[in-house]
């Protein structure tokens, strides 16, 4: 089963359990995909995008998340900030398990070794490969400063 068939069925959950917020973390969710769906077509792509894209997607809904909840508690706004942290929980229901420290630095030394990487120029490369094996197993933000550090 996909990702987009889980999201579907557990959509289709959330109704029948009458679980409110569930239901409209996950209709949050597709509705980002569809936009997403939307704009591939109009860039001359697919119709629907893969789960590859699927996880990014997740990825930035769970990173806008992060970022209102730390501004609604800095702001006095304890439960808004317990709502997005709720959501959060339900999107990670969807996202793959995120690798340690330590699996992060083996993966950006496997690619390295890999391409025979050795000066900042193969940054792109390196970080395309890791890109493509780990969407949404790490933070590219982060993994990226680590690349830049290794290869420099």
């Amino acid at each position: 089963m996909n990702l987009r068939e889980r999201l579907q069925t557990a959509l289709k959950e959330a109704m029948k359990a009458r679980e409110a917020d569930r239901l409209s973390t996950l209709r949050l969710v597709n509705a980002a995909i569809k936009d997403r769906d939307i704009a591939s077509r109009g860039d001359g792509g697919d119709e629907m995008v893969g789960d590859a894209e699927i996880l990014s997607i997740l990825g930035r809904l769970v990173k806008q998340r992060l970022e209102s909840a730390r501004a609604y508690e800095e702001g006095g706004r304890l439960e808004l900030a317990e709502k997005e942290l709720a959501e959060i929980k339900v999107i990670e229901d969807f996202l793959p398990r995120q690798l340690t420290a330590g699996e992060v630095e083996a993966a950006i030394i496997a690619a390295i070794d890999g391409m025979a990487a050795t000066s900042i120029r193969d940054m792109g490369r390196v970080m395309a490969e890791l890109k493509g094996k780990y969407t949404g197993q790490m933070d590219f933000s982060t993994v990226g400063a680590r690349v830049k550090e290794r290869l420099a």
